[in-house]
């Protein structure tokens, strides 16, 4: 992922969407009225939390409608089909955690006519952001900008949502490595191609992976709304042998209570495969404009190295608003 080694890795930027396994059945394996309860899930154990017992929540539906729900990927693509502005915020650390390098803007999205086009209105940048020719120093920034930045006019994109359409074939360099992240945002829990000894260690939902991992179904407060909580965390006390091969240590979901419409989720991700190394942490909030849902925040916090290259430290946060038609 990172030069000179780009197809070694790139989890280091990797923000991770978490999907539920499917086709539950099962039924209250505790006997407890009013207390935890557990359901199996192709023979993956879910605790429902007592809350959850008490609500009457149809489990197996809500585990397939995560199995099947394209409303957190269409929610990012919805961006290509509107007008909106950007608060941009990179900031690059030195190994002491101040600040080493920035970028800070504010830019305006246009889409009209089936095209869109970027302006930027304010920009600030710090230390060694870009070089003399405009190019990115840092490959973190230089993702972001590929995810986030419209280069030009674009046109005529099929924004349709299909699972299939996420692949890395045909495509090189940074439009691979921006591929590998969509599928690990968007199709978590499957094997990504061309990522090097991780391999199999992403497929959380399948043998032996899943046996490394708590699933659970829960109810909370996020931001004055009552929501469901999906959480998928590493089991505590595993082995060491376990433990390494741990790459995703959790993945928590939030959906509204009524819609079940994705609210907001957390990531993190750890990996020490010795050519390279990451630790990631990612926060994305959702919002809603008219019926439309679209990502409002998304915070990165992230740490990695690969062979050859300097460490990256880097944390950025997006900012969404002003959306219009």
């Amino acid at each position: 992922m990172f030069p000179p080694l780009r197809n070694v890795f790139n989890c280091g930027f990797m923000v991770v969407l978490l999907a539920a396994v499917i086709q539950a059945s099962g039924q209250d394996t505790t006997g407890k009225a009013a207390a935890d309860s557990v359901i199996f899930v192709d023979q993956k154990a879910i605790t429902l939390k007592e809350v959850v017992v008490r609500s009457n929540m149809d489990v197996p539906s809500f585990i397939r409608r995560i199995q099947f729900d394209t409303s957190f990927y269409r929610a990012f693509k919805n961006l290509h089909e509107l007008s909106y502005t950007a608060l941009n915020d990179v900031t690059m650390l030195d190994k002491q955690g101040r600040p080493a390098a920035g970028l800070h803007s504010r830019t305006r999205q246009t889409f009209a006519n089936g095209c869109r086009s970027m302006s930027v209105l304010e920009e600030k940048t710090e230390g060694d952001i870009r070089d003399r020719s405009g190019h990115w120093n840092y490959y973190t920034a230089e993702m972001y900008a590929g995810l986030f930045f419209t280069t030009g006019t674009v046109c005529g994109e099929d924004n349709s949502v299909r699972a299939e359409e996420l692949s890395t074939r045909g495509k090189r360099g940074i439009e691979k490595h921006k591929e590998q992240l969509k599928m690990l945002f968007f199709n978590p829990g499957r094997k990504i191609p061309g990522i090097p000894f991780i391999g199999d260690k992403i497929n959380i939902y399948d043998p032996p992976q899943s046996d490394l991992y708590d699933f659970e179904v829960d109810m909370t407060s996020y931001q004055g709304r009552n929501v469901y909580v999906f959480r998928v965390q590493a089991r505590p006390g595993l082995a060491r042998s376990q433990q390494n091969d741990v790459v995703i240590n959790s993945v928590i979901t939030y959906f509204d209570e009524h819609d079940m419409r994705i609210v907001a989720r957390t990531y993190d991700l750890s990996y020490d495969a010795g050519v390279y190394d990451f630790n990631v942490h990612m926060e994305v909030e959702m919002f809603r404009v008219g019926d439309l849902l679209l990502p409002k925040l998304l915070r990165y916090n992230g740490n990695w190295k690969v062979a050859l290259k300097k460490r990256e430290r880097g944390i950025f946060t997006a900012t969404i608003f002003d959306v219009g038609g």
